[in-house]
């Protein structure tokens, strides 16, 4: 009933541009902070970016510093994440997660999975020449 699914996954070249949508279906995003999450063969699952249920709270990996923006529109129960200059190691499933329960992080957010309970299926994101 309540899931969150995510898309804007593409096969892109260097240096291109995506935007990644999250969206909620069967509840609403307002009062729950979102995180991205990434991962790639044979990798471990790692965070990229998670912003707070206000949105006034933002967190961003070193690997990804700079590059990224994460957003929320609340009206339309949507987190994105606009990224830029593509690399071949920004290739992965992409992930948007939500902890258990809303308000559970207040006014802020973490990038580490053990703190999400509720993910989506991912997007995938593909960067080659």
């Amino acid at each position: 009933q309540s899931q969150l699914v995510e898309s804007g996954g593409d096969s892109v070249q260097p240096g291109g541009s995506l935007r990644l949508s999250c969206k909620a279906s069967g509840f609403t995003l307002d009062y729950y902070a979102i995180a991205w999450f990434r991962q790639a063969p044979g990798k471990e699952r790692e965070g990229v970016s998670c912003i707070s249920a206000s949105g006034g709270t933002t967190n961003y990996s070193d690997s990804v510093k700079g590059r990224v923006t994460i957003s929320r529109d609340n009206a339309k129960s949507t987190v994105y994440l606009q990224i830029s200059g593509l690399k071949p190691d920004d290739t992965a499933v992409y992930y948007c997660a939500a902890p258990i329960s809303p308000n559970y992080m207040g006014n802020v957010c973490a990038l580490t999975p053990h703190e999400y309970d509720w993910w989506g299926q991912g997007t995938q994101v593909t960067v080659s020449s």
